[in-house]
């Protein structure tokens, strides 16, 4: 019983991996083209993240454990 459970659960887990052509849902079109565009973007156009909406770090991590730096805006609450 316990294999017949994991067997399912291992099927199921496995369909969440699919992967497909995104299309929009029948009788439901693509978002209007955006004011000033020539053509309607696609899809996959629309899922791009642009590189600044998710920017790369501009830091570097901190690797230990570091005393802060007295802050001198740190007031107590009045």
């Amino acid at each position: 019983m316990r294999k017949r459970i994991a067997l399912a659960a291992f099927v199921m887990l496995g369909a969440c991996g699919q992967k497909s052509a995104l299309q929009p849902v029948e009788g439901a079109a693509l978002p209007p083209a955006p004011y000033g565009a020539a053509v309607q973007p696609t899809a996959d156009e629309l899922l791009a993240v642009e590189p600044t909406a998710a920017p790369d770090r501009s830091v570097e991590l901190r690797t230990r454990s570091e005393e802060r730096e007295d802050d001198p805006f740190e007031l107590p609450p009045e």
